[in-house]
Parts: C-alpha cells; structure tokens; sequence
C-alpha cells in the first residue's frame, strides 16, 4: 500500500480498494490505512465525501536515522582500518584518555 501512495499521491480509498481487488476485501484495506494513518506513514485530507491518502516517509528516515547514525561511526573506524591494513600502512589506536575524578572520588581523597 505504501508503495502505491507513494508511486499515485493523492489517489482515494476506491483506488487503493481496486488495486487490491481480489487479494484482500475493502474492509481489510480500509483497517490497514487506518493503522498506517495511526502510524504516521499515510497522511489523509478528507475532500467532500472522499478520501485522499498520501505517504509520509517521515517517521521512517528518523528511524533510519537514529539507526545508521549509531553505527556509521563503528563501522568507518573499522573500515578504515581495514583499508590501512590492506595498504600496509601503520595502524595505531589513539591514547585512552582518563576521564576527570567524580566529585565522589574528590570527597573521598580530601575527606
């Protein structure tokens, strides 16, 4: 469904219900768009007595987001590393640096 609102934005309800005619009954499609429009993905503007729908990828691209930002940089840092490898060059791993004492930690030294 989501490809089809987003190949024919703005088509109705009808249209969606043809182009599954034979799969899955209208009642079907019409629980399936609602739980889409509940989700975010599938945006509706009510034109006289019909219905248009239009796909929102939105909420998708943050979940992609959030996703590959959390790992982009895991994986860069191995890739390059790989590719240094490969080059035989030279592959340090930077200094660990110590992290400032807790105020815990100073109370417990000064106390």
């Amino acid at each position: 469904m989501l490809d089809l609102l987003k190949r024919e934005g703005g088509c109705n309800v009808n249209a969606v219900c043809e182009h599954f005619a034979g799969e899955i009954g209208r009642f079907a499609v019409m629980k399936h768009l609602a739980a889409l429009e509940r989700g975010g993905l599938v945006v509706s503007v009510r034109e006289g007595r019909e219905r248009r729908l239009w796909f929102d990828a939105t909420p998708i691209q943050l979940i992609h987001e959030r996703w590959t930002t959390e790992f982009s940089a895991y994986w860069a840092a191995r890739l390059t590393r790989l590719k240094y490898r490969a080059e035989g060059a030279e592959v340090r791993a930077l200094p660990v640096q110590e992290k400032a004492p807790t105020a815990r930690r100073k109370e417990r030294r000064l106390g």
